[in-house]
């Protein structure tokens, strides 16, 4: 099982300064590469307090002059945003920069308040097309001089400037959730990422069906990599009551996913309050004991398990997902018992 490392800066009000969001960062992602971690994934979201990056690239081109070993993962770049000639472009500059450690994950992107912004209104739940004719455009450029006639993109004979270290090319990832998506990702040579989001375990095992499902319907294909990302908050044994913190963290990140998603308000200065409390009464999800189950919350001796359940499932890697409204000291506090009680279970 390899671990990684999934983060952005968050920024809840205006107390803390942009630098120091990136400073603290910096800080999580050195730890996670002293600890082994394979790589730090961060992903792409525009005109948003609560989850900043309005372009994972200078971020890790950052991170690739700080750290030695780690992989540095686009995780994701939206597909409908980019050009192909501009993500092969910056994915292999960042794997000159990193000398050979850049992953990049592909997304169709989710957030209509995006879209309406960045794609000129075109509906969200379209997205899928430009992430499929994305990949194997994208591919075509790192190997050489290429022409594309397609219906997104047209252009004449280009290549790649540079072009990356990584032979054949670098590892692409393709965020997953429905049969179709798993299948594209599995037959393209892609690996799979995957996120249950606020379902329990039951869910990993249905998305690694898919994925196995893609696995049968492409037998030809060498079998890529499978990684799912969870929400994850580790606690003191001591301390009985602290899972609470993480749950009800967990459960403001994802009332302000609603609020962004539901795009019925107007941001103000890149911020929007959580949906209240009270919209959720009757979703057993937001529950605090069920966030407590379907999260990766808990003490290093209960968190052990759920992940070698994933384990045995054939999931290879466990990415550690810190965003959750919590302040950078809760966080790290977080990160290191993962790292001094959970990943030893796992060498």
């Amino acid at each position: 099982m390899k671990f990684s490392l999934f983060v952005h800066m968050e920024r809840w009000d205006e107390s803390i300064s942009h630098r120091q969001l990136f400073e603290d960062l910096t800080e999580l992602t050195l730890m996670a590469e002293a600890a082994g971690f394979s790589t730090v994934w961060i992903g792409e979201h525009h005109a948003m307090e609560y989850t900043i990056s309005p372009s994972p690239m200078p971020l890790l081109a950052y991170l690739a002059g700080k750290t030695t070993t780690i992989h540095l993962g686009a995780g994701t770049i939206i597909a409908p945003f980019w050009h192909p000639l501009r993500v092969a472009g910056e994915c292999a500059l960042l794997d000159v920069i990193s000398n050979g450690r850049m992953e990049v994950g592909l997304a169709r992107g989710a957030y209509q308040v995006e879209f309406d912004r960045m794609a000129g209104g075109m509906p969200a739940s379209s997205g899928g097309q430009a992430l499929r004719e994305m990949v194997p455009v994208v591919r075509a450029l790192w190997q050489g001089d290429y022409a594309h006639d397609g219906d997104i993109w047209k252009f004449p004979t280009s290549t790649s400037v540079p072009k990356p270290i990584q032979k054949p090319n670098p590892p692409m990832w393709i965020a997953a959730r429905d049969p179709d998506s798993h299948n594209f990702a599995v037959a393209n040579g892609c690996n799979v990422m995957v996120t249950p989001l606020m379902k329990g375990d039951e869910e990993v095992l249905d998305l690694k069906n898919k994925f196995q499902a893609a696995l049968d319907n492409n037998p030809d294909v060498p079998r890529p990599q499978l990684m799912v990302l969870r929400h994850t908050h580790v606690h003191a044994p001591d301390d009985t009551e602290g899972w609470k913190i993480g749950a009800r963290a967990i459960s403001r990140f994802y009332r302000t996913f609603d609020a962004w998603f539901g795009n019925k308000q107007v941001p103000v200065n890149g911020f929007l309050a959580p949906s209240p409390e009270d919209k959720f009464a009757e979703r057993p999800e937001f529950q605090l004991e069920n966030i407590r189950k379907t999260a990766m919350i808990g003490t290093a001796e209960e968190i052990i398990p759920r992940i070698k359940h994933y384990q045995e499932l054939g999931v290879d890697e466990f990415s550690f997902w810190c965003d959750n409204s919590l302040p950078h000291a809760e966080k790290k506090k977080s990160l290191e018992l993962f790292i001094k009680h959970v990943v030893p279970a796992f060498r």
